[in-house]
């Protein structure tokens, strides 16, 4: 990582990681069409029916045992070579680690970890494994997925907000901008930050801060962004 170079803050979404067959929750054939977001994704899902909750994030964990970062997440990695890179991201997956990048917040959790229903502070790396009912902490409390669901605080939230405060560029891509408080995100770069939007679809921006539109899946888009951002600070 160039320490020393432009800062690049990146807010990536479920976007980032469509076009490596991790499915989305909004879109058509989204995994809300299957679920109840109330049944999987709230505390309150988890208290009436955890083996459910257990069961759907299983299901998740498996399918990204066998994804594959795509060139959105090498491409991004690959800016470090120039550019000092941090990454948020809402995604619970690791295909931006995966694909080399150093420096990630994960704004509402990790899929490859658990963590105690009795002290939160007691997070554990589960990699691709189940969790089971009988999947016990130190303490002796059930483990849950280490996810930041509906209706729960977001721990990350104000190293988040401090990274894009210090944004020389900022990259939004991937994210519908509706999922709250991580699309607030957008307000806290400054106001000399070059900011850009890759996504194919049109999300709702404020006029006045002014973003560059890149119309354009992950893959296609972070490479179109490279070219821009590459030929601006003369790395070409």
């Amino acid at each position: 990582m160039i320490s020393g170079g432009p800062h690049l803050v990146v807010l990536s979404g479920a976007g980032m990681s469509a076009e490596s067959g991790i499915r989305t929750f909004r879109d058509n054939n989204g995994l809300w069409e299957e679920y109840r977001v109330e049944d999987v994704a709230s505390p309150e899902g988890w208290y009436r029916d955890p083996d459910l909750v257990t069961r759907f994030y299983n299901e998740r964990r498996r399918q990204l045992r066998d994804a594959l970062p795509n060139e959105g997440h090498k491409g991004i990695a690959a800016l470090e070579r120039h550019f000092r890179v941090s990454i948020i991201t809402q995604n619970i997956d690791n295909l931006h680690e995966r694909a080399g990048s150093t420096s990630v917040i994960h704004l509402h959790g990790e899929l490859t970890k658990a963590r105690s229903t009795k002290d939160p502070l007691l997070v554990y790396d589960i990699g691709y494994n189940d969790l089971s009912a009988g999947d016990k902490c130190e303490k002796g409390s059930r483990l849950r997925p280490h996810i930041v669901w509906f209706g729960e605080a977001v721990p990350a939230m104000d190293e988040a907000i401090e990274t894009v405060e210090q944004a020389d560029i900022f990259l939004v891509i991937g994210t519908s901008l509706v999922v709250y408080p991580a699309a607030g995100l957008i307000n806290y770069a400054p106001a000399s930050a070059e900011r850009y939007l890759i996504d194919p679809n049109n999300v709702p921006l404020p006029r006045t801060l002014n973003f560059n539109k890149i119309t354009a899946g992950a893959s296609d888009g972070v490479r179109m962004f490279t070219e821009i951002i590459n030929k601006k600070y003369g790395l070409v």
